[in-house]
């Protein structure tokens, strides 16, 4: 079963609900409330020349391209989003470095990347915790995947939650600056700023209360 792919409307973001197919098939395999070690897997640079997987909407791997490939025809690719909660529920969201290949400089309510070739989800997941906030050896609560796609991107991206309040380090550079937000905050804190488009999607619907 295939995942369809949202586009974003004009002025407003939506999103698309995850298969149940894809959503039974995660909670076997890697389960929830797991914890992952992020050192488990190796990644390379986020190069231009970085080979990614290309998928299909029903996640099988079509072939390996240049990540610069990727992005400059918009080919579907894998991807994880993770949700950083305080214990008192408000989220962390922080401001991209300006030499991200896409959407430099723009606000996110997630951490995360694109999935390494034959990488799984969870390791993918704790990878880029770890890569870009310093976090190793933490609960990661997988909340549902879902498929995004826009004249710029195009993926289906697992969700991933997390509770932590740090410290944090943006030791990786691809973050410039972070704080917290209330859940009340966050629709107010969206106005007027560029925020991503993909992660706000399919990241917010999935909070929890």
């Amino acid at each position: 079963m295939s995942l369809a792919c949202s586009r974003m409307p004009a002025g407003f973001p939506c999103w698309s609900r995850a298969s149940s197919v894809f959503r039974v098939f995660l909670a076997m395999s890697y389960g929830r409330h797991k914890t992952m070690n992020s050192s488990a897997a190796a990644h390379p640079d986020n190069s231009p020349d970085e080979m990614v997987e290309e998928i299909d909407m029903a996640g099988n791997v079509l072939r390996l391209v240049p990540r610069r490939q990727m992005r400059a025809e918009q080919l579907c690719h894998r991807s994880v989003f993770i949700a950083v909660m305080s214990e008192k529920g408000d989220l962390l969201v922080h401001q991209r470095a300006e030499s991200k290949d896409i959407w430099p400089g723009w606000w996110d309510v997630a951490v995360g990347g694109v999935v390494a070739p034959g990488e799984t989800w969870d390791v993918a997941a704790a990878r880029e915790l770890h890569e870009e906030l310093g976090i190793e050896g933490v609960v990661l609560d997988l909340l549902g995947i879902g498929a995004y796609r826009d004249r710029e991107v195009q993926l289906v991206a697992a969700t991933f939650l997390c509770r932590t309040e740090g410290p944090f380090t943006f030791a990786d550079g691809e973050i410039t600056q972070a704080h917290w937000v209330s859940r009340a905050e966050i629709p107010v804190w969206l106005q007027g700023k560029q925020f991503l488009p993909d992660s706000v999607a399919l990241v917010l619907p999935r909070l929890p209360e």
